[in-house]
């Protein structure tokens, strides 16, 4: 049997591999996407509107099984019992780091990755960012700055779909906004007591998401049932299976 040939392999396909895989085919490049995870299957394992009634721990888990098998994983603030099975075993998959430097290793091995699991908030690093290595006189300078990268924000946020309200603020670059949320009733007497108390100085902006607020490429809009964590079956999320 003859050998097939890629013109380009993409080792997995989370939200870094997932976009590389779609830029490269939709260039016309043949496209191999190795993934060491298992397929994700949308209509049975994306349970945002199962009760905590129907789960056998209420949503709160085994303790016991999180313990041994992802005492790392629940430590990200996400994990319950409806979305634990997106987050690895870490004793099947340990990992080592140094003795003075520890980290937490949040992972998902699954097609997708952590597009599954990220929690959607989307902002653009401004310049003051981009220079604050160079202000600071700490590590190097980055070679780019916002008015370099401003156009691939526009590129991707027009693909993947970001809500926000456009604010004006150099220390927070507007983007290709869907419409914005509403905020709660809280929300907004909350914003209207910071713009009296501090006019022109702070203010309150609703989250900048990566989250649906109409249809958009195909995808449906968010119905805000809540509890994205748990999947989104509607695919209102943006997500590399999405």
């Amino acid at each position: 049997m003859p050998t097939k040939v890629y013109d380009a392999i993409v080792v997995g396909s989370g939200i870094t591999g997932g976009w590389a895989a779609k830029e490269l085919s939709e260039k016309g490049l043949e496209t191999l996407v190795l993934e060491a995870g298992r397929p994700i299957n949308p209509d049975s394992e994306y349970v945002e509107h199962v009760p905590a009634w129907e789960k056998r721990f209420r949503g709160l888990g085994d303790r016991k099984r999180f313990d041994e098998d992802q005492p790392i994983q629940q430590t990200c603030s996400g994990v319950d019992e409806w979305n634990c099975k997106f987050f690895v075993n870490d004793r099947e998959n340990p990992y080592t780091t140094d003795p003075d430097k520890p980290f937490l290793w949040i992972r998902g091995r699954h097609v997708g990755g952590r597009s599954i699991m990220w929690g959607r908030q989307s902002y653009r690093w401004s310049d003051l960012d981009f220079e604050a290595n160079q202000r600071e006189g700490i590590a190097i300078d980055w070679p780019i700055r916002y008015q370099d990268i401003a156009p691939w924000y526009d590129y991707v946020e027009d693909f993947i779909g970001v809500t926000g309200q456009a604010e004006g603020l150099p220390q927070l670059p507007d983007g290709k906004f869907l419409p914005p949320m509403e905020m709660t009733c809280a929300e907004v007497v909350v914003k209207d007591a910071i713009a009296k108390s501090f006019p022109g100085e702070r203010k309150m902006t609703i989250g900048r998401a990566a989250v649906l607020t109409k249809r958009h490429r195909g995808r449906a809009a968010c119905h805000y049932c809540g509890p994205c964590s748990r999947g989104c079956i509607t695919r209102s999320y943006f997500s590399s299976a999405a």
